[in-house]
């Protein structure tokens, strides 16, 4: 008897569908595992954007920020930085040139103190992949 003349059964379907979902869950893993920081994706500050640099530098300086979310609590609800607790990364606002709103590039910083970050993070397509910044 072929598989389509075969008659539906109900644990035939389970077992169907169970195994649909390990093949795509396993390729989803995949996909999100790839996104991540990678420890060998840095990038020298010097070798960022000038925008980029000055916003570190407004960073470290603790200076008044151009946009009213620059500082504020980055969740990491992408998960593509290291799992650190609520609060420790905030974010700031990379300026693009042209840009209407707030564009697309952010630096991200860690750390308890945020005028001396333990880590930072760019990233120039609004938080889809990551850099970590060496100083």
């Amino acid at each position: 008897m072929s598989l389509l003349n075969r008659p539906a059964t109900w644990s035939g379907f389970r077992k169907l569908s169970v195994t649909i979902a390990l093949v795509l869950a396993s390729s989803l893993v995949g996909v999100v595992q790839a996104k991540g920081v990678a420890a060998d994706e840095t990038a020298a500050l010097a070798a960022l954007p000038v925008e980029a640099q000055a916003t570190h530098r407004l960073v470290l300086a603790g200076e008044p920020f151009p946009y009213g979310k620059d500082g504020t609590t980055f969740g990491n609800r992408e998960r593509l930085l290291p799992a650190k607790v609520r609060g420790y990364y905030r974010e700031y606002t990379v300026p693009t040139k042209g840009a209407r709103n707030r564009g697309a590039r952010r630096l991200v910083c860690g750390g308890q103190v945020p005028t001396k970050p333990e880590a930072c993070f760019y990233s120039d397509d609004h938080y889809a992949s990551f850099k970590r910044v060496r100083p």
